[in-house]
């Protein structure tokens, strides 16, 4: 999960750089799927680099990622955004989402196992 974590970090940092470069956007906000990108890797990397503080980072990733879908349909749907503003928030809605489903999976997956470990 870690790997994925930073996978999907680094997409929304080129996403976030992408629109803000090709937006020609003077607006730090252009930038928000890229700092969340930012954060979503630090944690894939801390999680990698510290196993026994996986399961924090990755819950972590989880929480970001349900904050980041809600944010960027919030913002789309309340501000009625549209062109480059638009997809941004679209593809953060989607690398997030795909992000939340695998950390869901994970942690049904490590439940179960410990459930047949003790039982």
């Amino acid at each position: 999960m870690a790997e994925k974590s930073i996978i999907g970090g680094g997409v929304l940092i080129v996403i976030g750089l992408a629109v803000t470069i090709v937006s020609d956007s003077g607006s730090a906000t252009s930038l928000i799927p890229a700092v969340i990108g930012v954060v979503l890797a630090g944690l894939g990397l801390l999680g990698r680099a510290r196993p026994d503080l996986n399961h924090h980072a990755m819950h972590g990733v989880a929480a970001l990622s349900l904050l980041a879908i809600l944010g960027s349909l919030g913002s789309a749907i309340g501000r009625g955004s549209t062109g480059w503003a638009l997809f941004a928030q679209l593809a953060t809605v989607v690398v997030t989402g795909v992000l939340l489903a695998f950390s869901i999976q994970s942690f049904r997956a490590a439940r179960l196992a410990r459930e047949a470990a003790t039982g």
